[in-house]
């Protein structure tokens, strides 16, 4: 590339990469840095955690979900190409190889730094049926606009969840809401295994009163196909009749083309980095998002945490340094919040097997109070939980499941 203008190429067009895209324009002009950024999507820049709620009707238009569109890049000279997917990486010759997904052609982008933010992708069981059109994973707003075209389909009354982690009670609270028969089997005795078990119990209870069918400790062995649809889930113990399935089994980092690349991939599957979000075995080439491996700040332990918040922090940090500036990114604690309808779930750092597998001696304590003085209208239960280390008293981990308010709580926390 020319020696006064550097090329910036970004894959992966949503919060990771997006957001160290802007924050390197704003310290280069467009004069100084060429920015394009490439997704196999349709879309730029939104919230994925909101596709749920769209999905439910709360949220009213997929439009609500983005927060930035090609045209408000296009402003700040980022040239972004969706239905655009990296299929090969050449870090030699400083050049990603790119297919156009509605045309069918292939080129090459040379590039002068690289940003990696491809996220994540669906896990999925290895059983039979898992691929059939009716069975979706949810983690791109396209796959939304999958599941809300097929639940508009004729005949669309029962939905089977494989998992009851985040995305599992979302998307089976989005389905009651649009007046399906929902079941959810989760492999483990609780849902939502993020939280201790004893705090799942109470999810596990709010599920179940919203007139969800939540099997525990079943292990799906295959998903029944019939004229190539799923019609039924089978567990080892039952068979289970559905004309939609959401896998709900949480997602790993989408690193198939770093890895082919040579670039260095941690334990937990994530791309390694440094502080300042530059890639352990390459200078030129920066990581942010779901496809990253981090560091757990109370447990000093590698981990992959797949959030927007996380995403967002570190785009921001590897843009900062593109453009010329400095930060770093210290690492995680974990905390994320969800809600089962009326019912709001939180957590932050470490939960008690963690801490035990951490080396720590702990002890906790569980309080149940309410959301407000009990006299007062309106009061509703909420459950607290703390983890604690033994004789400093350093808090380890905090989870609270409660009618209203765990959010702020949480972060208090």
């Amino acid at each position: 590339m020319n020696a006064t203008r550097e090329r910036l190429v970004v894959i992966g067009a949503d919060a990771g990469g997006m957001t160290a895209a802007s924050q390197a324009r704003r310290r280069r002009p467009a004069e100084r840095l060429d920015i394009v950024a490439v997704d196999r999507g349709r879309h730029a820049s939104y919230s994925a955690c909101g596709i749920p709620y769209w999905i439910g009707g709360a949220v009213g238009s997929a439009a609500d979900l983005v927060a930035r569109t090609v045209a408000d890049f296009r402003k700040q000279d980022i040239d972004v190409r969706l239905r655009t997917e990296a299929v090969g990486l050449d870090l030699d010759r400083g050049e990603v190889t790119v297919r156009d997904l509605d045309g069918g052609g292939e080129s090459r982008l040379g590039f002068d730094q690289l940003v990696l933010g491809m996220g994540a992708v669906p896990r999925h069981p290895d059983i039979d049926g898992w691929d059939a059109p009716n069975v979706f994973g949810v983690q791109t707003l396209d796959d939304g606009e999958a599941v809300r075209a097929a639940i508009a389909g004729e005949g669309v009354r029962r939905a089977v969840i494989v998992g009851g982690g985040y995305i599992g009670l979302e998307m089976a609270e989005a389905f009651v809401e649009r007046g399906l028969d929902v079941t959810v089997v989760e492999a483990g005795p609780q849902p939502m295994s993020t939280l201790d078990p004893d705090m799942g119990e109470l999810v596990a209870d709010a599920v179940e009163g919203l007139g969800i069918t939540l099997h525990r400790s079943e292990q799906v062995t295959s998903i029944g196909v019939e004229s190539g649809r799923a019609v039924a889930v089978v567990t080892d113990r039952r068979s289970i009749p559905a004309d939609l399935v959401v896998l709900g089994l949480g997602v790993r980092p989408n690193t198939a083309l770093a890895r082919d690349a040579g670039i260095t991939i941690g334990p937990t599957g994530g791309v390694v980095t440094d502080v300042r979000m530059r890639t352990a075995s390459h200078q030129n080439v920066w990581a942010a998002g779901d496809c990253v491996q981090t560091m757990h700040r109370v447990s000093r332990s590698p981990v992959h945490i797949a959030l927007g918040t996380h995403a967002n922090k570190q785009g921001r940090v590897a843009g900062i340094n593109l453009g010329g500036g400095y930060a770093t990114f210290p690492g995680v604690i974990g905390t994320a919040v969800t809600k089962v309808c009326s019912l709001e779930v939180a957590r932050t750092g470490l939960r008690e097997d963690e801490a035990a597998r951490a080396g720590f001696r702990y002890v906790s304590s569980v309080l149940k109070s309410t959301t407000r003085a009990g006299y007062y209208p309106g009061a509703q239960p909420i459950t607290t939980k703390l983890i604690a280390e033994k004789r400093s008293g350093r808090l380890l981990g905090a989870q609270i499941v409660g009618q209203e308010g765990a959010a702020k709580r949480i972060d208090v926390l």
